[in-house]
């Protein structure tokens, strides 16, 4: 079953991509993300070989979800807080950057894969700033087609599949002719500072005991050895895989992301 809604009382739309009926639930939360145009056959392999539902999460100010001018760490986590509660949803499986709700609800956490990204303050790298740059100029532009955007955008970033992951951002304005963006560019511009600040600081306070897999990209900075330590203390039963990709890992590298996680679920599930 594929299925998608946008709920009046939260500021998640999802897609709901369901195999065979299970006690425990999987729960994909991105916070960089559109389920709409992103990722629909990961999802699908997902529920296929682990049989559980999928939820891809789509957060405020992505997609095709609402916008609001606060875009932090804390407000995501509890758009994904009400979305679980308002769906009955028993102990999810959080993957992506999830690791703040982890650390504050962890009775909510059946188990958590964060993706590329580590409990500390960590500055975004210029490549963040490009990509809002790029972004601005295609809107700025307004482009009619696709492949137009697309090079304004490779004078920001050579990878194609990050290209292809940005544009999904494009939607058709309302006179049908020219392309506009569907995120509010200005709000996310004006956040970054706000994504790079970590809520939390001292792991006496706020610990996630449960399984815990650290995906991080090999080419890229955001989980560097430095702070593997750190990692454990937040989360004593951390795991890591290595992939060889930079920060977009499922994007880049779909098909040993996928693996990697349903090995870790497989594993820390007990094959119910």
């Amino acid at each position: 079953m594929l299925a998608r809604r946008l709920p009046s009382t939260t500021a998640a739309s999802y897609l709901k991509i369901s195999q065979r009926t299970s006690r425990r639930q999987l729960s994909l939360a991105f916070i960089k993300y559109n389920p709409v145009q992103s990722n629909n056959e990961e999802h699908q392999a997902l529920a296929r070989d682990l049989g559980r539902s999928v939820y891809a999460l789509d957060l405020r100010n992505h997609g095709e979800s609402p916008h609001d001018i606060v875009h932090n760490y804390l407000s995501m986590a509890d758009d994904v807080e009400e979305f679980i509660q308002n769906h009955g949803l028993n102990r999810v499986i959080l993957i992506g950057h999830s690791m703040t709700l982890a650390l504050r609800s962890p009775n909510l956490v059946e188990a958590v894969i964060p993706v590329d990204n580590a409990p500390v303050d960590a500055t975004l790298k210029s490549d963040f700033i490009r990509y809002i740059q790029g972004l601005r100029s295609i809107n700025d532009a307004a482009v009619t087609k696709q492949i137009d955007a697309d090079g304004i955008l490779q004078k920001y970033e050579k990878s194609l599949a990050i290209r292809q992951f940005l544009l999904s951002n494009l939607i058709r304005s309302a006179n049908g002719k020219t392309l506009k963006l569907r995120i509010p560019i200005k709000i996310l511009g004006g956040s970054l500072d706000d994504l790079g600040d970590f809520p939390y600081r001292d792991p006496e306070e706020a610990r996630y005991d449960g399984p815990t897999l650290f995906i991080r990209g090999t080419k890229s900075h955001y989980v560097a050895d430095e702070v593997l330590p750190v990692i454990g203390r937040f989360f004593p039963r951390f795991e890591l895989q290595d992939i060889d990709c930079g920060h977009w890992i499922i994007s880049e590298k779909p098909e040993p992301f996928r693996r990697a996680v349903v090995e870790f679920v497989k594993r820390h599930d007990g094959g119910r």
